[in-house]
This record gives C-alpha cells, sequence and structure tokens, in this order.
C-alpha cells in the first residue's frame, strides 16, 4: 500500500513537519522476530533481562533494531533498555554501524586459581592460534570450576583443564553445548524418601519448630555473610505479605565452587530446602537466582522444576528460575533482587532490608544455594547432623572450595575447626616440589595469609581478629612458586572489573589501587590511605572489602613490594 504524503504532524523548529516522531523506528521484521522469541510469556517489566538472553542467545548480539523492538513491546524507553543490557558482561550491544562479534565467543577464566594454572599464556595461545573474525576470545572472570583450572567456556560448553588442542577439537566437532553431568533425578530422589518431609511440614508442621531446629543445629548463611539461618524467617514473618523467597545462586567469589557442585549431583536437596523454607514463611513465590556461568546447573533446574510441577508438589509458576548476566556485583542480596526486577544490578541503600522491602518492595527471605541444602539435612536427619560434629572448639560442617597447589583440588566437607594443614592434607598435601606459601581463606574479599598462620580454625568469627574472614569458604593454596604481589593484584583487577561503578570510592578506589600495585614498589602509605577511604564510604561490601589483599600484602608479605 503506497503510503501517502500529508503534512507532518510532528513540528520541527523551522515549522516543517515530521512524519514520524524523532529517533529509532520501530523496524517490521525485527518487531516479528522479537515477538516470535517472546510468544507465550507474560510481558512485564521485571521480565527485560531474561529476553534480554532471548535475544542474545538467538542471534549472538542485541542489535539496535532489537532493542528498539523490545522497547515497542514492553513500553519501555531505548535508553533504559540500554542500561540494562550494558551493565552485564554477558550482552553485546551493537549500533547500527558496529560489526556484530563473531558467531563464537571463547571465555577464558583469569581468576587467581586458573592464573595459577596458566590462563594468561593460555589465552595468548588462543588468539595467535584463532583467526579472530570466526572466534573472539575474551577474559573472564571466575566460571567456579577452579578445581580443574585453567577453564574457558567456549560457547556454553566448559572446558577442564584446558589447552589450544582441546579448543581445536571442540571447535571442529562444534561442541559448544553444555554437558549434563549424571545426576540424581526427581524419581530417584523421591524414592529414597524425598519430599516426606516437605509434605508432613505442609500438613501439621509448626515453622516456629522448625526455626528452632534450624537453630539448634548452628546453622550460619554460606553465602559469606554468617547471618544465623533461623533467624531470617522470623523476620520476614513479622512483616505483612505477600512475600517471596529468593535464592541466591550467584556465586561469583573467585575460588567458590560449592553450590555448583551439589547443584550438580544432588538438586532435589536444595529443592525441598528451599520450599520448606518458602513455606516457613508463606512465600507467595520462589525465585531462584542463578548465574549465567553455571549452564549445565540451569537446564538441570529447569528439568527438575518442571519434574516437581508435574508431581503437583509445587504449582506452575511457582519456582521462577532466572539467570543472571554475568555480574559479580549480583551476589549482593539487594543488587539480585534489582536484577531479578529486571535492572540493574546495582546495590540499595539500607535500610530498610530486605526483610521488609525486597522484590516489588514487598518482604523477601534470602538464602544461598548450600544454606537451603542444609535446611533440608536438618529437617530430614534432626539437628545432629550439623551440631555433632566439634574441632577445635568449633561446632559443624564447612564445605571448602579448595584449589590452588594442591594434589586432590575440590569441594571438602570438612569439620568447621579446622585449619589450613587440614583442608591441605585433606587435598592430599601439595603438589610435588612445591611448597606452602601462603593461602587465600575465602575469596579474594579475604586477602592472604602467609603459612605461618597455620593453626587458625577456618569458620566464621575466628580470623576477623586477624583481619579478614571466612566468607564462602573459598580457599586457594599458593606454594613458593608464586608471588604473593602478583596474587593481590589479581585480586583488585577483579574488584575493578566487577565494581558496579554506583559509588566513587569503590569505583574510583579499585582503579586507583590497581594503578599503585602495578609499580614495582608500592606507595604504602598512600595505598592504606586509599583503603581506609574504601572501608569508609563504600555503600556495599565490595568496596568494603577490596582492600584486604592489600592490607595483608603489605602486613605479611613486605618483603615482596
Amino acid at each position: 500500500m503506497t503510503q501517502q504524503i500529508k503534512k507532518g504532524v510532528w513540528k520541527s523548529g523551522k515549522g516543517k513537519g515530521r512524519h514520524t516522531p524523532k529517533g529509532r523506528q520501530v523496524d517490521d521484521t525485527a518487531l516479528e522476530e522479537v515477538q516470535a522469541l517472546i510468544a507465550g510469556r507474560d510481558v512485564s517489566r521485571d521480565m527485560l533481562i531474561e529476553f534480554l538472553h532471548l535475544i542474545q542467545d538467538h542471534y549472538g548480539h542485541l542489535a539496535a533494531r532489537h532493542i528498539r523492538a523490545l522497547a515497542e513491546m514492553m513500553r519501555v524507553g531505548q535508553a533504559e533498555i540500554y542500561e540494562v543490557a550494558s551493565f552485564y558482561a554477558h550482552f553485546d550491544v551493537v549500533r547500527e554501524d558496529e560489526t556484530p562479534p563473531p558467531a563464537l565467543t571463547i571465555r577464558v577464566c583469569d581468576s587467581l586459581s586458573c592464573e595459577l594454572a596458566g590462563a594468561e599464556q593460555l589465552q595468548k595461545a588462543l588468539e595467535d592460534g584463532l583467526n579472530p573474525k570466526e572466534v573472539r576470545v575474551v577474559r573472564a572472570p571466575c566460571m567456579g570450576r577452579c578445581d580443574t583450572a585453567p577453564v574457558l567456556e567456549i560457547g556454553h560448553n566448559h572446558i577442564d583443564h584446558a589447552t589450544p588442542e582441546k579448543v581445536q577439537a571442540a571447535i571442529a566437532s562444534d561442541d559448544t553445548h553444555a554437558h549434563i553431568p549424571e545426576y540424581e533425578t526427581f524419581a530417584a530422589y523421591e524414592a529414597e524418601g524425598g519430599y516426606a518431609s516437605l509434605k508432613e511440614l505442609r500438613a501439621i508442621g509448626d515453622w516456629e519448630a522448625v526455626q528452632d531446629k534450624v537453630l539448634e543445629a548452628g546453622l550460619r548463611g554460606l553465602g559469606g555473610a554468617g547471618f544465623p539461618s533461623g533467624k531470617k524467617w522470623g523476620f520476614v514473618r513479622m512483616n505483612e505479605g505477600p512475600r517471596y523467597l529468593a535464592v541466591n545462586g550467584d556465586e561469583g567469589e573467585p575460588g567458590t565452587f560449592k553450590d555448583r557442585y551439589y547443584l550438580e549431583r544432588t538438586p532435589h536437596v536444595f529443592l525441598e530446602g528451599m520450599l520448606m523454607a518458602a513455606w516457613a514463611v508463606e512465600a507467595e513465590k520462589a525465585f531462584i537466582y542463578m548465574r549465567d556461568e553455571y549452564p549445565a546447573v540451569l537446564e538441570i533446574l529447569r528439568r527438575e522444576i518442571k519434574a516437581l510441577e508435574d508431581a503437583g508438589i509445587v504449582e506452575a509458576g511457582y519456582i521462577d528460575l532466572r539467570r543472571g548476566a554475568g555480574a559479580y556485583i549480583c551476589g549482593e542480596e539487594s543488587a539480585m533482587i534489582e536484577s531479578i526486577e529486571g535492572k540493574r544490578g546495582e546495590p540499595r541503600h539500607r535500610p530498610p532490608f530486605v526483610a521488609q522491602v525486597g522484590i516489588f518492595g514487598q518482604p523477601t527471605l534470602v538464602h544461598n544455594v548450600e544454606t537451603l541444602y542444609w535446611v533440608c539435612k536438618i529437617n530430614r536427619e534432626g539437628p545432629e547432623c550439623l551440631n555433632s560434629t566439634e574441632k577445635n572448639g568449633r561446632v559443624g560442617l564447612r564445605s571448602y572450595s579448595v584449589s590452588g597447589r594442591v594434589k586432590n583440588p575440590g569441594v571438602h566437607l570438612l569439620p568447621a575447626g579446622s585449619t589450613i594443614d587440614d583442608i591441605i592434607e585433606a587435598c592430599g598435601g601439595m603438589l610435588d616440589g612445591q611448597t606452602f606459601k601462603a593461602y587465600q581463606p575465602g575469596g579474594p574479599s579475604s586477602g592472604l595469609l602467609p603459612a605461618s598462620m597455620n593453626d587458625i580454625p577456618l569458620d566464621f568469627d575466628t580470623l576477623q581478629p586477624h583481619g579478614t574472614f571466612i566468607g564462602s569458604a573459598a580457599v586457594v593454596v599458593l606454594s613458593d612458586k608464586d608471588s604473593a604481589k602478583q596474587a593481590a593484584l589479581n585480586m583488585l583487577r577483579f574488584f575493578e572489573d566487577e565494581s558496579c561503578g554506583q559509588c566513587t570510592p569503590c569505583r574510583v578506589g579499585c582503579e586507583k589501587a590497581v594503578k599503585l600495585m602495578s609499580k614495582d614498589k608500592w606507595d604504602t602509605g598512600l595505598l592504606e590511605e586509599l583503603s581506609q577511604t574504601m572501608v569508609d564510604a563504600s555503600i556495599c561490601g565490595l568496596g568494603q572489602a577490596a582492600p584486604n589483599p592489600i592490607r595483608l600484602t603489605i602486613k605479611h608479605f613486605a618483603d615482596e613490594i
């Protein structure tokens, strides 16, 4: 149909009319393409990141025409969509005059464990040996596979103990999709008595009695903060509903992979624990926020949530699985909630706390994956499954993610009072020809301690007197072949990349710290002044903990700086 030329209805400053509004116009083909991807889904504002994933997965990037089409469908401004998409590392925003990235992307992990295993040399070899027009090679933060370093992700396929030869073989065979490991399915779990405890609680359970049982077991939050888990339930319930539950599966702290370990083996222990906690606070919906770096876990959860729905244990849609998009900051609970709502993952100012004002402004219970794993175990086996273990005056068990210069890295379930010597022994000792020099007790946020501090129980509250903390129990072991100075620089580069940029002390402080630490000799006075400013003025834990590697390296490894 021929368009009739009429007087414009939008007036310009020169008095001439326009036939369209200013700005990028909707492309009909792009609109049809986006509509086809989103068909059958609820087009609500909080689904923005999920829709961006659909477009990125299908086309390999986010073209300007697709962003315009999505804006039209969601009735959201293009600028708002761009602000969200550009915040996350796994989205590639491409303007009209730009060339889209190659169809295949290789992400090489550059976390401390992978750097110790030769990730930098691996990335250089790949860049030199592959055609950049066909394959894009980029560095990426921790992928939660530190026990098999160096690691890379080709498409959605993780290659452990990666080499250029393994990459070439994967490209030749088009092996770019996630490999799903063997795990305990719903049928196998139910046959062993799974979900019987949940059904009993729903029928005759008393949530306060369950809360007391969790408190008696001594369970504390295992995402890093260590807050007594049962106490959260009462805080959430004292606020009028509707209430929600949010599972923090954004296991982004370099060196941590315990949640992935459990989810890839026994996902229903976690899922039943999650539904128990949701029952306890009368949550109207349960959100699982899982990092995008875990494609196999995401597929396992999709399958098993569907199995729960088919079995009538949950209503369809009650469990809402959301994908992260490559932003470490979303491990902070309020930033995670912002991301669930389809926004940039920037931490909120507190108070109010999420137990009062969480998802969609409603009271929200937030738990870590492993925390809910133990909630289920406590209800099925009793508090003694945790509190009957004691060592060095500490009670309970800890899942230590161990990597670095040990013979058998991996997740080791040990008494909470274990020292670094106990952990190294559980890993079969140090690698042959290497001597224990230093260790990271709880991810880069915890900094480095020297081998001489080998008698400290690695548990909550025991490390604070030494200027550090256990966090998520991500233990990286260094040897005499390694540089503490370079390890600390690796940690600060991570924080520099992952700072959300919302507050100046963290955004600028991390950048300045990296520049100062890159020099041959550190200006320790200036670094301490910078560290104190970051601790005092940053609004969330990232900026407040980022100086720990600086301070502990100055304190314990002064001969290197």
